[in-house]
Order: C-alpha cells, then structure tokens, then sequence
C-alpha cells in the first residue's frame, strides 16, 4: 500500500502545537525530529480535505510543507522502528519485543507496536500511566476509550480491575489491542470493541481512561459522564496545556469536577470525578 508522507518544516517551539492538531486527521502515524514533523497518510484519504486542513492550519502556524507518494514498503517495520520505550519511575516500562527488559520496574509491558499506533504521544501515555500508579483497580469496571495499542486496558487489568472494556474507531487499534493482550497473558480480562462510544452498550464504570484528543473529549464529555457510576472518575489526557481552561470550562458544564491535572511538555492530563459525588 502506498501511503503520501507529509513533511513539515517548522520551528521546535511549535512542533507540539502542530502535531497535536495533525492528530485529529486522519494521518496514521507520525516521525518528529528536531524542527520538522513527517505524517503519514494512507491512499484512501481525499488528498483535497487534507491539503484544505492543513491550509487552515497555516493560518495560525507558521511551517513549511511538501508531500509525495512513497513506494510500497513494510510499514509496520517503520512504525516499529519509531516506537521508543516509555518508563514511568520505578512503576512501570512501556516496551516493544526488541527492546530490552526494564530493571525495577513494578510492571513491565510488552507492546508489539502497529500502523495505528502513531508516534509522538508519549508524553500523554506517561501522564496517564502515572496517575494509574496512585489508583485502586482491584475489582473496578473500567473503559480505555481510544485504546490504540492497549497500553492502559493492559496495565490496569495487571492493576486487578474486574470488567476492562476498550473501544478504537481504527480496526488496525482494535486487532492491535487483542494481540498485546494476549502477549501481556490479560487477554482474558479485556473485551475490545471497533467504534465509538457508541459500540460500548454497557454502562457503570468506576474508571474511564480517554487518552485522546481534544476534539473527542470534548465531543463526548456527556456520554463519557452517564458512562460513570455516581462518584466513578475519569481520566484524559492528549490535550494542549493551551486549550486547558477550554476543555476544564466544557467539562465543568458537563457535570464534572476538576480534582488535578498535571503538564509534561505542552501536554496536559487531568483527574475528573462526578461534581454532584461528595
């Protein structure tokens, strides 16, 4: 398959700003290096949308951008060989197969990395893994909306939580998920489903982990709220540190609380609970 690669040429300070906003198109994956970001883009997509978005883009960025078609390749050897480790303290490490092994580390996933996975997130994966350290999962139903490789539906079935649902819109994310489950042996705990919210019929969760986009969550802060049991907490993460009162105001209207958030870089992750819980 012959996917276009978009390059971006723009200045270090920016870079997060912009791949945060690429995120929310559909590019598959994408390559950052020291003043430019690389995007990758299947066939399937109107090469017109995506060249009118990033036009848009332009008018609030400063970059430079060309395209071109790549020949066929194996790309998920290329994803893979952007897939770097992530470790969170002494908690846990974040691995693929041809990394080594973490030392004193609590928990140790092993994820075989995919087209859908993307890279450049990572940043949002540790705040997220982070907050999960200070929380009790033993017997808890659980949601990982946006699942992606399944990072967080892994971690806190090894947590001890009871029901682990996970839901993608990308079949690569959903195929991808039950396969780190299964190499991380939690395949039994969790149930994976293709779609949006709405693919997910039940209902009652004590946690929901929405390591996303801004768009999304903001979209779906009310069903993300009746997903909840009275007082159960939701974490997201993905989201710009300039767009947090935005997203904290939204939430706020939606029936939630702000209990904390933390900054890695330009990103944000925040802890919400049900504002009318004691």
């Amino acid at each position: 398959m012959s996917y276009y690669k978009y390059t971006f040429a723009i200045d270090e300070a920016d870079q997060e700003v912009l791949l945060a906003w690429l995120s929310e198109l559909p590019f598959e994956a994408f390559e950052e290096n020291p003043g430019s970001i690389q995007a990758f883009l299947p066939p399937n997509v109107s090469l017109d949308a995506i060249d009118n978005a990033v036009e848009s883009l332009g008018q609030n960025l400063s970059f430079a951008v060309s395209r071109e078609k790549l020949p066929d390749q194996n790309w998920n050897a290329l994803w893979e060989s952007n897939f770097t480790p992530v470790q969170v303290g002494g908690f846990c490490g974040i691995r693929a197969e041809f990394h080594p092994p973490f030392e004193h580390v609590q928990h140790e996933l092993v994820i075989q990395p995919k087209m859908a996975f993307g890279t450049g997130h990572h940043e949002t994966t540790y705040m997220m893994v982070a907050y999960m350290e200070n929380v009790d999962f033993s017997e808890k139903r659980v949601l990982d909306f946006g699942c992606g490789t399944g990072i967080l539906a892994i971690l806190a079935a090894k947590l001890g939580a009871k029901v682990l649902d996970a839901v993608d819109i990308e079949e690569a994310s959903v195929e991808n998920c039950g396969e780190n489950a299964r190499r991380n042996e939690v395949a039994h705990a969790i149930t994976v489903y293709l779609g949006d919210l709405s693919a997910i019929t039940q209902s009652g969760y004590d946690v929901i982990l929405a390591n996303i986009n801004r768009n999304v969550i903001l979209d779906s802060l009310p069903t993300l709220h009746e997903m909840l049991v009275p007082g159960g907490t939701l974490f997201i993460s993905g989201i710009l540190r300039s767009d947090r009162e935005m997203v904290f105001s939204a939430a706020e209207q939606h029936g939630f609380k702000i209990v904390s958030f933390t900054e890695r870089g330009d990103w944000l992750a925040a802890r919400l609970s049900d504002s009318a819980a004691p």
